[in-house]
């Protein structure tokens, strides 16, 4: 009988997703840093988690709604860049793609702190 595995986090790091993206889903800890929620947030796009994502958009830019298409299979993502957004930062970049079934989006997201914790504030697209 095959032992049961611990299915690994979406966002592409090492370990389980309930600890690692699962927490900030959850809300048991809050991402430390831009990249951190940049992860979690495609996490929560490939579990269908429209609540955490509207919770970690800025309200400045923040749709009303968010209806996410369950056909959409994601495949990976990879983080290419970030600029500041650590704990000593108030702001920060991160440029990462992230593939799906069919093809990818490639992206450079803005971030900032709000109440002390990091929300994506909006992303420009690239080539």
């Amino acid at each position: 009988m095959a032992a049961m595995t611990t299915p690994s986090c979406p966002c592409g790091l090492s370990g389980p997703y309930e600890k690692c993206c699962g927490r900030f889903h959850s809300g048991a800890a809050s991402a430390p840093t831009a990249e951190a929620l940049m992860r979690s947030r495609y996490s929560a796009f490939v579990r269908l988690d429209a609540g955490y994502l509207l919770r970690t958009w800025h309200p400045r830019t923040r749709p009303e709604r968010l209806d996410l298409d369950p056909g959409t299979r994601w495949t990976g993502l990879e983080i290419l860049g970030s600029t500041d957004g650590s704990a000593f930062h108030t702001t920060g970049t991160v440029t990462f793609r992230a593939s799906y079934r069919g093809g990818s989006l490639h992206e450079r997201s803005r971030f900032e702190r709000v109440d002390g914790a990091w929300v994506y504030v909006d992303g420009e697209f690239l080539a």
